[in-house]
């Protein structure tokens, strides 16, 4: 059974012309979860699957650029063509349920139930979505935020979210057969192209994504020795 990985978008910290801001889709032949749902990644999703049929929504940290297409994907599901079967589980750091309010507020009490089942992150949260185990691990962000490791029988996806170098950072990569790391490297709560290599040093495979606006691929890719990840790309984990 296959394993993999297509990235939805990896800009930061707005979408650029056919790059939308971070989100990605992990799927098995029987398991579909969005990961991070920056602007413009609800319409790349569409290339890759029915956004009503995703089994869950993973989102790191309540940042625009990681979440803000939830509000769309919102009116999508209650109020157009989608016809999810229940409300779509929806895992998140402590807070995203009162943002969602705040933007939905006027429509019912407690409107975003009627799209989203929130849970709650915190370090060591697990869930089992399908045939995906999801495991989120708190990371340095300057808020709560959340790195992630899928698994999906021995395969193993470890996700950065966005965070400056940690030990959980180095806990998150250790063992995971693929590594995909943010080097933004803007500001103390980033990872540098080379923090990123040092933390997928425990990792069988690294790639980059969430480069910042003073770095060209090509300078993340010499920096960290490792390719980027670009939009519409799928990549096999095994």
């Amino acid at each position: 059974m296959t394993f993999r990985l297509t990235v939805l978008g990896t800009a930061t910290p707005y979408p650029r012309p056919d790059n939308p801001c971070s989100g990605y889709l992990l799927r098995t032949d029987h398991t579909a979860v969005w990961v991070d749902a920056g602007p413009g990644t609800l319409a790349a999703l569409q290339r890759h699957h029915r956004p009503d049929l995703v089994d869950a929504v993973w989102i790191s940290h309540t940042h625009a650029d990681h979440a803000a297409d939830l509000l769309p994907y919102y009116y999508a599901l209650l109020f157009a063509d989608g016809h999810p079967r229940e409300p779509v589980p929806l895992y998140g750091p402590p807070g995203l349920a009162a943002r969602l309010e705040a933007f939905l507020a006027g429509a019912a009490p407690n409107p975003a139930s009627a799209a989203f089942d929130v849970h709650e992150l915190h370090d060591g949260h697990r869930a089992e979505i399908g045939d995906l185990t999801l495991t989120s691990h708190a990371v340095e962000h300057g808020l709560p935020a959340f790195g992630l490791r899928a698994a999906h029988g021995d395969a193993v996806l470890a996700y950065s979210g966005d965070t400056g170098p940690c030990p959980a950072l180095d806990r998150l990569a250790d063992g995971a057969d693929l590594f995909l790391c943010e080097a933004d490297g803007a500001g103390p709560h980033h990872c540098a192209p080379e923090d990123a290599a040092a933390a997928g040093r425990g990792a069988r495979r690294l790639l980059l994504t969430h480069i910042g606006h003073t770095l060209t691929t090509a300078e993340a890719t010499t920096r960290a020795g490792a390719p980027v990840a670009r939009p519409g790309d799928t990549v096999v984990i095994t």
